[in-house]
């Protein structure tokens, strides 16, 4: 029911014959650029900030332009940025970017792809990524220790300005091994151009970086590369034919784009890299050595489009298996029970949850109970006007539920804050009149904050974070919140991995049901009285549905890096801080 802002997606295609083959064969040079819209625009719901592409030629000659790149800010970016190319932007060498801010910053200038150009072809870079690095001040400091002197802090550019420093190492160590070997002039160049290895850029580039990533780019000699980070907890797919190399952030764009078989297109490794060099060989390489998977959950539960074949089941089968809590929580009483489902992300699971009542021998009454309506400007008011514009963001479907006799269950994806939930959803919920509403989460509670990519770096922002607080303060439990700041603050005094999170002590004395309990008690608007539950899914149940994607620490707090554990350990700081 709540927007959560994630960043980004990235779209890549490596054109591996002359530009004339396509125009032949599919009637158009155009072919790549084409594509990459597609891609792009099937990607949307991963960035709608705003959006950006590059490319590279591999055939321009001296004194023509060979790597160029367009940005644009909004949600019809793709849109805007195509209707203002021309052919000349058609290369070889194709990359896209859609971006959703997890920093608080935004305008063109934090808009991907990042470009460090060069009179060098070979030190041209273009980068842009899915990523989020928790770690940035530490990789600042080192830069700035060798005399550099980035122009913008953030660890979009940082990385962009690490990079091209490493990039710049390789190609003046193939400079002089051009040299040693008797090279002059501009087959000194040549040399350069074909033997420039990304590899080696990237060892000694992303073992620096703490968080989650994968990173996408172009040089300006023909060098492609995409890198997914060790713990492999943002993703990336890849399909390689005799024509091109494609690359994108789920998979169903690669399907759809290209109209491929779904054991067509790879997984990129974590901690591995596709690398193409300028003659078009493709390899994936090792590059960071893998640890503990930490594929990120939320992608399967959220993110990530529901037409994936395995997102897909693994969402219906979150639905069904809280079968048994919903029919606890409406006392069995499936005949005077109506199921739906808001937003529309929660679709899959809803269908989930009608299955497994089905299974049951029930006979089920489903309706569709609310719609999304247009954006309201609720810009043009202020206080309480604002607050009731905002409540008519859903309206509802009236006559479907027997006031006062049915229970009404609605399934959501997730619930992270509660604000929509408090100012709209349970209001027109409550206008049927239901005898009883039960809300139920596909996804587990959300305690802890994400600093791996997710617009959501503060404790006080969880609604499950509020609730326990409020337990604590009620019970006289003060003395445990000022215990684990304590232990905070001592635990950022120590190296990053010698960090533990003390931040778990405060949901230990309160079970599940208790949280949800006090939840409701806070989200109830004034005047509503219907009776309300919540049910969430279990961490058990989440890793039962999605077995391949255990990065969890969204709900139990078990961080994959270093980097995630001192971030929270520093929110809880700032939030009593703030208090």
């Amino acid at each position: 029911m709540e927007l959560l802002k994630h960043e980004c997606g990235v779209a890549m295609i490596r054109l591996l014959k002359p530009l004339d083959y396509y125009e032949q064969k599919y009637g158009t040079r155009l072919y790549g650029l084409n594509k990459l819209y597609l891609m792009m625009e099937k990607q949307h719901n991963r960035g709608q900030e705003g959006a950006g592409i590059a490319s590279v030629h591999l055939d321009a000659v001296q004194g023509q332009e060979y790597m160029f790149r367009e940005k644009a800010m909004g949600k019809d970016a793709i849109t805007e940025i195509f209707a203002r190319i021309d052919a000349s932007f058609s290369g070889n060498l194709l990359m896209g970017h859609l971006r959703y801010s997890t920093t608080g910053k935004s305008g063109l200038t934090f808009v991907h792809p990042f470009l460090r150009r060069n009179n060098w072809r070979a030190k041209n870079l273009c980068l842009c990524g899915n990523f989020n690095m928790t770690n940035i001040d530490e990789v600042f400091q080192a830069l700035t220790s060798q005399g550099q002197y980035p122009r913008i802090y953030s660890d979009s550019y940082i990385m962009l300005e690490l990079m091209g420093h490493r990039l710049d190492r390789e190609v003046e160590r193939l400079f002089t091994e051009a040299k040693e070997q008797g090279h002059q002039g501009t087959d000194i160049t040549d040399y350069i151009d074909n033997h420039v290895d990304m590899a080696n850029v990237l060892r000694t580039t992303m073992p620096r970086f703490d968080g989650g990533y994968v990173v996408c780019g172009l040089t300006g000699s023909g060098e492609f590369f995409s890198m997914r980070d060790p713990w492999g907890i943002r993703p990336a797919f890849y399909y390689q034919d005799d024509e091109m190399v494609a690359l994108a952030s789920e998979r169903p764009v690669l399907q759809t784009t290209f109209d491929l078989l779904t054991d067509d297109i790879k997984e990129l490794p974590a901690g591995n890299a596709l690398i193409i060099n300028r003659r078009g060989e493709v390899r994936i390489q090792d590059i960071i050595p893998p640890k503990r998977n930490y594929a990120c959950s939320f992608e399967r539960i959220y993110f990530s489009r529901g037409n994936d074949r395995d997102i897909y089941h693994e969402r219906q089968q979150l639905g069904e298996q809280l079968t048994p809590a919903i029919l606890k929580a409406i006392e069995g009483d499936v005949e005077n029970t109506v199921f739906s489902f808001i937003p529309n992300t929660a679709e899959v699971a809803y269908y989930g949850m009608l299955h497994g009542v089905m299974r049951l021998g029930h006979e089920v009454r489903f309706e569709k109970i609310a719609w999304k309506d247009i954006k309201l400007r609720t810009f043009i008011t202020e206080g309480n006007q604002r607050n009731d514009l905002a409540a008519h963001v859903y309206d509802i479907t009236y006559g479907v539920v027997r006031p006062y006799k049915d229970n009404l269950v609605v399934i959501d994806d997730s619930i992270v804050r509660g604000t929509t939930l408090k100012e709209s959803i349970i209001k027109i919920l409550d206008r049927l009149h239901p005898k009883k509403i039960v809300l139920v989460s596909s996804a587990p509670q959300i305690r802890y904050p994400d600093y791996y990519g997710i617009d959501m770096p503060r404790l006080e922002e969880f609604i499950a974070f509020q609730a326990c607080v409020e337990l604590i303060k009620e019970q006289g439990m003060l003395s445990l919140l000022k215990m684990v700041y304590e232990q905070c603050q001592e635990e950022l005094r120590k190296l990053a991995e010698e960090q533990t999170l003390p931040v778990k002590s405060l949901y230990r004395p309160f079970s599940v049901e208790e949280l949800n309990c006090k939840m409701v008690e806070m989200l109830r608007p004034e005047g509503v009285i219907t009776p309300i539950e919540l049910v969430f899914q279990s961490i058990e149940g989440l890793h039962a549905a999605c077995p391949g994607h255990p990065g969890d620490w969204y709900f139990s707090g078990d961080y994959p890096t270093p980097g995630g554990i001192r971030l929270c350990n520093q929110a809880l700081v700032d939030f009593i801080n703030r208090l």
